[in-house]
């Protein structure tokens, strides 16, 4: 059981970056060829990658098995297409969930072919192996203009979120307005990573591409900074 509650702040430029031309990638854990044994993941979150991709650019087919995948499009948007038939576009508001299950193959394309796209694809041990893969998606645009947390994903049946075979894992978004405040969820490990803007973390400002790993820290509170700010954060009760 964790008894000592820390709050470890990283800073955007403490990530790994890949820039392969059509691809600006930075990764907050060991990914592809960037590789720490202190930075495989944090609780059960073990990839969380800021993707920018060029027009007409994009992830041609390739596999992935037992594990948890939720695409969250920030600007443009992502032709996604995968060997259970699916296929269609993700962007801003929509909750994407992909169950690579027993084994999926999938492609994630830039589906313009004029502007880049951007988002931050996450990836969560499930708790069950072997499961027939599968697809959900569905659109949170209402709920995130409401204010506050919307949980995106849930293995613990949250209304409106796309379901995680992970049921110590939710992932929460929030659109915060300038001086607009929310309370992180309170567990033994949760994750807060600033996708857009700025926000502060009792009153520690975080910019774009930071994140605090916060362990057994308690409920704290996330306030919008000068242009606000849209956060990702994973509540986690369980570790790898």
């Amino acid at each position: 059981m964790t008894t000592t509650a820390t709050v470890d702040i990283r800073r955007p430029d403490q990530r790994f970056h890949t820039d392969m031309g059509w691809l600006d990638s930075w990764h907050s854990f060991s990914f592809g060829g960037h590789y720490d044994p202190s930075e495989t993941g944090f609780g059960l979150l073990l990839v969380n990658n800021d993707d920018v991709v060029a027009p007409g650019g994009g992830f041609p087919p390739h596999s992935h098995r037992d594990m948890e995948i939720v695409t969250w499009v920030l600007e443009g948007g992502v032709a996604h297409a995968d060997s259970t038939g699916t296929d269609g576009t993700i962007r801003p508001g929509l909750a994407q969930r992909m169950s690579a299950g027993r084994g999926i193959t999938h492609s994630e394309m830039n589906a313009s072919t004029t502007e880049p796209v951007h988002f931050v694809q996450m990836w969560v041990l499930p708790d069950t192996r072997d499961v027939e893969p599968s697809y959900e998606q569905r659109d949170l645009s209402d709920a995130l203009a409401a204010g506050g947390l919307v949980a995106v994903a849930s293995g613990q049946g949250h209304d409106g979120a796309v379901t995680i075979h992970q049921h110590d894992a939710v992932l929460w978004a929030a659109r915060l307005d300038e001086g607009a405040s929310v309370e992180v969820p309170s567990d033994e490990f949760v994750h807060v990573f600033v996708a857009r803007g700025e926000v502060d973390l009792a009153d520690e400002p975080l910019s774009r591409g930071a994140a605090a790993r916060l362990t057994s820290a308690g409920p704290l509170t996330l306030t919008g900074g000068p242009e606000g700010g849209e956060v990702l954060i994973w509540q986690m009760g369980a570790t790898v």
